[in-house]
């Protein structure tokens, strides 16, 4: 089945707080094989003129995922995940995404085509904090295998 077209523009969120954590930064970066001086050490951080240890750009998968969830799993839309592949990926970040930090994610459906038996979806998911300052812009293009 093809993807719901009449999705392309629908908003899911913002989602509930997500507070980013020391405990979780420098897992990220471990788990990926790049640790970062800045993600462990807080006076090193904050030496560098950041508040608190900060976590590496695509820790906003994190957040992106799980708001983009929402709109993946609405029935309306029509998205068999077990068929997808993840095409792409981008961020980008007004400030690195640091401890302490509460943010919000909101997922909107940019672009919704078809290409022969695939169908492609573009979502960009914006993480803001709960006093609403842009942190990073996240953006995601997944393609369904088989559509018809």
């Amino acid at each position: 089945m093809a993807l719901n077209a009449d999705f392309v523009g629908r908003v899911y969120g913002p989602g509930e707080p997500y507070e980013v954590s020391r405990v979780t930064i420098p897992d990220f970066p471990a788990a990926s094989g790049a640790p970062r001086a800045l993600g462990r050490a807080a006076g090193g951080a904050r030496r560098a003129g950041y508040p608190d240890v900060i976590a590496p750009p695509t820790f906003a998968v994190v957040l992106s995922m799980a708001s983009a969830k929402l709109a993946n799993d609405d029935p309306g839309l029509g998205l068999d995940y077990s068929m997808v592949v993840h095409g792409e990926q981008s961020f980008a970040h007004s400030r690195p995404l640091h401890a302490g930090d509460q943010v919000v994610a909101t997922t909107t459906i940019e672009s919704i085509k078809a290409v022969g038996a695939l169908s492609m979806m573009v979502t960009s998911t914006d993480l803001t904090t709960i006093a609403g300052e842009h942190v990073c812009t996240a953006r995601s293009t997944l393609v369904e295998r088989g559509a018809s």
